[in-house]
Order: C-alpha cells, then structure tokens, then sequence
C-alpha cells in the first residue's frame, strides 16, 4: 500500500535486485523431463472434492504444476500474468493462491451515492512496465491519469505552498529561503561534506541534510516520508538518487553520467501499445484501482483460487514443493516445481520457519507501522478562498510536515485528481494519519481519527467555521507498508542466504517488502521475479 506517493514529484523507489532465493545447479541440457512425482499428482482432500478449476479435476488429481503464487494481491497476480504472457513456454501452469474471498490485497475502491473512492493505495506512476500490464489486462481504455500541471502543496509557516514541478520553477517558489536554495545546489553539484567511509549506510535525512541542506530535508523531503526519515534507508528507499552520489560523485555528477550512459546504449522500440502520458502524473482507472486485479483474475481465470489458506509448506527430497491449504472444499496438498511467496513478510516468516528458521528469523524483522485512511467530504463552499484556483480546489493535495504541528500526514484531492470521484458540487478529501511516529492511532476510534482530520484540515484548507463533513469511510490498517530502513537489503539478503543454506531450489521471496512499496514498483519486481521463475526452470536442475 502506498500512502503519499500520489503527492511526490515522482521520486525513484528501489533500482536494487536481489538474486533468487534458490540453490542453482547448472544442467548440460534443457529440462525435457522430469522424475516421474512431477508428472501427475493427486491432491489429498479431508472430504470429497468439488473443486474443478484448471489442472483439477473432479475426482481430486491435479496435472503438474510449474509454479505456485502464494498471495493473490497486486505482486502476486502480477507475476502468473507475467509468467503468461512472458514465459508461457517455460511456465505452462501456474496457480494464484489467496487467501480470502477475493483479490487484490490492500487495494480496495468503494462506490456509493455518486461517491467513487480508495481505502488504500490510491495511484501509480505510469510506467512502461505498469502500462504494458495494464494493457495486457485489458485496461487500456480504462487508463485515467491526473492533470501533470497540477499544484502539489506543502504546508509552511501555516500557508499551503506549491512544490516545483521542474529545475526551472526552483527559483520562483516561496517554500525555501534564498539561502536553502542556494546551499541545494552547491551541494548537488558536490560542494558539501564528504560521504561517510564504505559500508556505513545513510538514513535518508543523513543524506538528504548532508547533499542539499536542512532545507530541502525539513520542506521537501520529510513530507513525503510516511515512515521515519531518520531510520528509512536511503540506498533502499532512493535507491535511484543514492547510486547517482556512487556513480558521478554527486547528484548532479551522477544524473550526467546517467545520461551518457543512456545516450550510448542501443534504443529499445517503446511498444506501440503503449500510452504516451504528457508529463510528470500518476494514474488510476475508470472505476478505480480494483479494476486492477478484478481485470488480472479474470485473465488468469481458474488458475487464481480463493480462500485457499495455506497451513504449511515442504520440502521434497527429490525437488519440488508440497504445500497444504485449508479450502472451502477441504484440505488439500498441492505439489510444485516452484513457489514465489508474495505474502507478507511477517506471515512469510511463520510458513517458512519449519524449512528454515535463521530465514524465518529475518523476515520477522521488518517493520509495518499502522496507517488509516480516512475518505470524507465537504460542499464546495467549505474551502478556504485563498486556496481556490480560478474558484476551484485544483491539485494533487498536500502534505504536512511533522513539524508543522498537524497529525494529519497529508491530502489527496481525490475528486480534483480524477475524474468522476463525488457528486456535483461535493469535494472528495483522501486524508492518510498514523505511520512510523504516530502508531498512536491504533487506540484511537474511528470518530476520534475523523475529527482530528477535520480540525486539522480546518487550520489550512477548510474554513474554521465550515460544519462536520460526510464520512464515507475509514479504514485502519495495523500493519501498512514495510519500512525500508537502515539494513533492510542486509536482513533481506540474510533471509535469501538462510533460504540458499537450505537448499531451496525454487523457492522465491516476492511482495513489496523485496521490490518496494509503490505499485509500479511491485509490477516492476514481478516482471523480474518472473523472469527468475522462468529461469529457473528452463535452465537449472535440482540438485539431487
């Protein structure tokens, strides 16, 4: 789930790959068979099975599966349809399984009385990568993006500020002193202290403070931060600015030098397919994001089973996977090739201890921190003039730095952004409280986070007189995102070694705490786990 990434100029998430959980044995020739426990298996049933999807048949056997998703959200769905239509020779048959009744994860849109809103990631950036799986859903003409002129604003010295949208505007905006503006670009041209020695990683807020200036951090960069700059990780969390410092010895070096390298390299035809979005804008779709994995499931067809629970995992001496689900229609044992497990990391933790507890171990340490998302509504009427444009609310929303003394993370103008999102005359606000610093909101009821929203949006954008707004909803959800903090890669490749320790061949980590947290992120780890998946099977062998 993303919180605040719908606000941010669209900064770089993860460009680190980390190798496949696996123990690879090079083979001297393609995999053209199999041992024979590959070739049909039977599912064991605690009851007489009904299930009829692809590859069961009525009595209960099953046809050999190549590769088994474990987690049927957005990293889950994503890479069986990668698989698909990517590798569909090397992976013939794979299967999606989740857990509850439906799919999707942590993306849920709700529509009610001409109100059309999202209770958890709320857009995405429109990468080649999520429009190429977008058009492979289906959802080409279903693509909706948001105004790439539109303001972003922070608040300031109790005045919504807007952010540059481009190099060229720096020098006309008010949010940072003349000063802070100057220091920003001595330091990113290299003028600033040095880095720290090899192998002493940098919080975000180090680098930032230390590369552009208390400025930038305080008014630009905190902001954005749902997590705790001083503890997230700025070669996994900006993977992409850190390595511009690594490669061209300062930011502005580094993007030099990533353009070279860009210019030398030999041009890939961009597919034709593809939508051409006009500037720097985040999407989402018509009916909103649960088109997504609706459109995803529907592809995949019988291949996604639901409410398919899975009890434990083992593995077998000769190769290969049994994974036991409670179903609807019983117990049932389902034999693999291969398993991507894109659940999170803490319920990864609890299946994978009996193969390996040191594995288990790590992924236990990753830290989801609560966030609510809080969906209101007030007439037109009730914004503050001064935050009107040419006499309507326009805008991604606003973001509130922790120092400015609002609980209240920050504002997406829900029905400003998109289009079809609240009735006339009506403004739909997607309000995100909690995170890191304010884990406070698990005790706190659902009317009391409301109101705190109310009156922190009262101090800013609604007027102080304006009454209680319509609630449409308010979701909780205790364990929100992962945060990539200082030695995140470190327990991450920790638990990939503790899993390679124990030789298990074709078993991979997925889910946003590997690829990063940002939806298009997610699309662009399964197109590489897939990627992985393929590889594995079509080029290596189990060792036995």
């Amino acid at each position: 789930m993303t919180t605040l990434s719908t606000l941010a100029a669209p900064h770089p998430l993860l460009s680190h790959r980390q190798p496949p959980s696996v123990f690879l044995t090079p083979k001297p020739n393609k995999l053209s068979s199999l041992p024979h426990h590959f070739s049909r298996f039977r599912c064991s049933l605690a009851k007489q099975s009904t299930v009829s999807p692809a590859g069961v048949a009525a009595d209960g056997s099953i046809s050999s599966v190549d590769c088994v998703v474990v987690g049927g959200g957005i990293s889950g769905l994503c890479i069986a349809q990668a698989l698909a239509t990517k590798h569909n020779d090397a992976v013939p048959n794979v299967i999606v399984t989740e857990a509850r009744d439906r799919v999707g994860g942590n993306i849920i849109t709700v529509e009610r009385d001409g109100y059309l809103w999202e209770e958890g990631p709320n857009s995405f950036q429109p990468s080649d990568s999520m429009l190429t799986m977008l058009v492979d859903s289906g959802l080409k003409d279903d693509l909706v993006l948001g105004d790439p002129n539109a303001p972003r604003f922070v608040l300031w010295d109790g005045k919504l500020r807007p952010v540059p949208s481009s190099p060229g505007d720096i020098a006309f905006f008010d949010l940072m002193s003349i000063g802070g503006k100057l220091r920003a670009a001595f330091g990113a041209l290299g003028i600033r202290p040095s880095p720290p020695p090899p192998g002493q990683e940098e919080s975000v807020e180090e680098f930032v403070r230390r590369n552009l200036g208390d400025e930038v951090f305080e008014r630009l960069i905190e902001p954005f931060c749902s997590g705790d700059p001083s503890k997230l990780s700025m070669k996994a969390a900006f993977g992409k600015v850190w390595n511009l410092e690594q490669n061209g010895g300062s930011i502005i070096g580094g993007a030099f030098k990533a353009i070279q390298e860009r210019s030398r390299a030999p041009k890939t035809p961009r597919d034709p397919r593809l939508p051409k979005p006009k500037g720097q804008t985040v999407g989402s779709l018509r009916k909103g994001l649960s088109m997504f994995p609706e459109a995803l499931s529907s592809r995949l067809g019988d291949r996604v089973k639901l409410s398919w629970k899975l009890s434990g995992i083992s593995k077998l001496d000769k190769g290969g996977y049994t994974l036991t689900y409670e179903t609807p229609e019983g117990l049932v044992s389902v034999l693999s090739k291969s398993v991507v497990m894109t659940i999170p990391s803490y319920v990864a933790s609890s299946l994978l201890r009996p193969l390996s507890a040191a594995a288990s171990d790590a992924l236990s340490k990753f830290y989801y921190p609560p966030v609510a998302a809080v969906s209101i509504s007030y007439p037109k009427e009730a914004i503050r003039t001064e935050c009107l444009i040419d006499g309507q609310l326009k805008g991604f929303g606003q973001l509130h730095p922790r120092s400015q003394g609002l609980k209240t993370l920050g504002t997406i103008y829900s029905s400003s952004l998109f289009p079809n999102r609240a009735p006339a005359g009506r403004v739909l606000l997607l309000n995100y409280i909690g995170g890191a610093t304010n884990p406070r909101i698990l005790s706190q009821t659902e009317s009391e986070l409301v109101e705190t929203v109310h009156q922190d949006l009262k101090k800013v954008l609604i007027k102080p007189n304006a009454k209680d707004p319509l609630v449409l909803a308010v979701r909780v959800w205790p364990q929100a995102i992962p945060q990539f903090l200082v030695g995140h890669f470190d327990v991450l490749d920790a638990a990939n070694a503790a899993l390679r320790d124990t030789e298990t061949q074709g078993l991979f980590l997925g889910g946003n705490y590997v690829s990063g947290v940002a939806l298009g992120r997610c699309v662009e780890g399964a197109y590489d786990i897939a990627a992985d998946v393929a590889k594995f099977l079509s080029q290596y062998a189990y060792k036995w």
